[in-house]
C-alpha cells in the first residue's frame, strides 16, 4: 500500500527589484521546511513587479534549479499588494502563507509554527508583530494606524497583524472570490471569518538594500485600509458639516440677539450676514457631501 502524497504548503513571495535578497529567501526557506517540515512539500510562488533589476534572471535560474519554485512575471508594476494577489492565484497548496517578504523581515521559522497551528485546527494563522526593529516614530505611527483600523472598521482586524499568515485552501478559495482593484488582503482574510489563531513574532530590520515603499505609497496603503472596510471618513464629513451649520445657525441668532439689544452698535452691518452665509452653506455642502459618501460606502460593500 502506497504511502500519501504529502501536503503541500504554498508560499508568495511578491518582489521588486530584490536581486540581493532572491537566494537567501529561497535557500532560508528550503532550510526550515528541510529541518522542521520534512513531511511537507513546498511550493513557493515568487511574484515579479516589473522589476528594473535582474530579479527576474535571478528567478529563472532559481525555477531552473529547483523544481519547487514557480515564477510569475507582471506584465508592469501594479504595487505590493495587488503583485501579491497576483501570486495568490497561481499557488495551489493544501494551506498557503499569504506574503512571506523576500527582504526576511518575517523570520521563515515562523512558518512551521503556523503549519502546527493549522494542523491543529487554526484555518487561518496570522503573525502579530509583537515587536518591529525600527525607530520609534515608525513604530508608533503603526501602532496607532493599526488600532485605528481595528477600532472603526466593520469587521474584526487582528492588531498589529499583516499579510504574514497563513490559510487553508477554502479560505483561500474564499479570498480569490474578492474582485477588488486594490485588495486590502490582511482586511479580505479578516472579511471571510474561519477559525484563528494568532503567533507573536519579532519583525526584523532590512539586511540588505531598501524598502521600496516610500513615504507616499505607505500613506496611498494606509488610506486604502482605512476606506475599505469602514464608511467612518464619510460620517466624520457629514456630522463635522452638519456641526457647522448648527454652529453657524446659532450664531445668526446670537448676533441678532446683540445688535437688538445693542442697538446695532456691536458689529459692523453686513459683516454677520457673511460669517453666517459663508459657514452655514459651507458646513450644509460638507454634510450632503458625507450623505453621498454613505450612498457610495454602500454601493463599495455591495460590489
Amino acid at each position: 500500500m502506497s504511502e500519501p502524497a504529502p501536503r503541500v504548503i504554498s508560499v508568495v513571495t511578491p518582489c521588486y527589484n530584490e536581486e540581493a535578497n532572491l537566494p537567501e529567501c529561497h535557500a532560508s526557506l528550503r532550510e526550515v521546511f528541510a529541518r522542521e517540515l520534512p513531511g511537507y512539500r513546498l511550493e513557493h510562488v515568487f511574484c515579479d513587479n516589473a522589476s528594473t533589476d535582474g530579479s527576474v534572471e535571478v528567478l529563472r535560474r532559481l525555477a531552473a534549479e529547483d523544481p519547487s519554485v514557480k515564477v510569475v512575471v507582471n506584465a508592469r508594476n501594479y504595487g505590493p499588494f495587488r503583485s501579491t494577489f497576483n501570486g495568490l492565484r497561481h499557488a495551489t497548496g493544501d494551506a498557503v502563507v499569504v506574503l512571506f517578504a523576500a527582504d526576511l523581515q518575517d523570520p521563515p521559522e515562523v512558518i512551521a509554527q503556523f503549519v502546527r497551528e493549522w494542523e491543529a485546527g487554526a484555518e487561518v494563522v496570522f503573525g502579530i508583530r509583537s515587536q518591529r526593529e525600527e525607530g520609534a516614530v515608525m513604530r508608533g505611527i503603526r501602532r496607532i494606524y493599526y488600532r485605528m483600523v481595528s477600532r472603526f472598521a466593520g469587521i474584526d482586524i487582528p492588531l498589529d497583524v499583516g499579510e504574514f499568515q497563513l490559510i487553508d485552501r477554502k479560505v483561500h478559495a474564499a479570498l480569490l472570490e474578492h474582485d477588488d482593484y486594490y485588495p486590502y488582503i490582511r482586511g479580505m482574510i479578516a472579511n471571510c471569518g474561519f477559525r484563528t489563531k494568532g503567533v507573536p513574532y519579532v519583525w526584523r530590520a532590512r539586511k540588505r538594500g531598501f524598502s521600496k515603499n516610500r513615504f507616499y505609497h505607505l500613506v496611498d496603503q494606509g488610506l486604502n485600509g482605512l476606506i475599505s472596510f469602514t464608511n467612518l471618513p464619510m460620517r466624520i464629513a457629514m456630522f463635522v458639516g452638519f456641526a457647522i451649520a448648527l454652529a453657524s445657525f446659532l450664531y445668526a441668532i446670537f448676533t441678532m440677539v446683540a445688535n437688538l439689544a445693542t442697538h446695532g452698535s456691536l458689529t459692523v452691518p453686513g459683516i454677520p450676514t457673511l460669517i453666517v452665509a459663508l459657514f452655514f452653506f459651507g458646513g450644509v455642502q460638507l454634510m450632503f457631501l458625507g450623505i453621498i459618501g454613505e450612498y457610495v460606502s454602500a454601493i463599495h460593500f455591495q460590489v
